[in-house]
């Protein structure tokens, strides 16, 4: 799979998420601090849309019933062994590049 591009930097200011459709699926992408990250946007609870969530440091609540997982890692924060996918980022200049694998 190839890097596709997400958004631009402008579009996900720092200390939020937002929901990205690529060519596959949605994912989730967070800026924290200038740092972006991208992963799976759907939680293992219910299934909630993790980009409508709520971003705080490197920590993003699912709006629907308040799982929280580190954005860098796709782990739950009290379930280190749960995890959901994440995907590695580029930025090219202005752009946010992410690919799926």
């Amino acid at each position: 799979m190839a890097f596709q591009r997400a958004a631009t930097q402008t579009e996900i200011p720092a200390g939020t998420v937002r929901e990205v459709q690529l060519k596959e699926q949605t994912i989730a992408l967070a800026n924290v601090d200038g740092k972006f990250y991208a992963l799976n946007n759907t939680c293992l609870h219910r299934a909630g849309p993790l980009g409508q969530g709520e971003l705080a440091g490197g920590i993003l609540t699912c709006p629907w019933h308040g799982w929280q997982y580190e954005v860098s890692t796709g782990r739950v924060t009290f379930n280190p062994e749960m995890r959901i996918a994440t995907y590695p980022v580029e930025l090219r200049e202005d752009e946010v590049w992410v690919d799926l694998g």
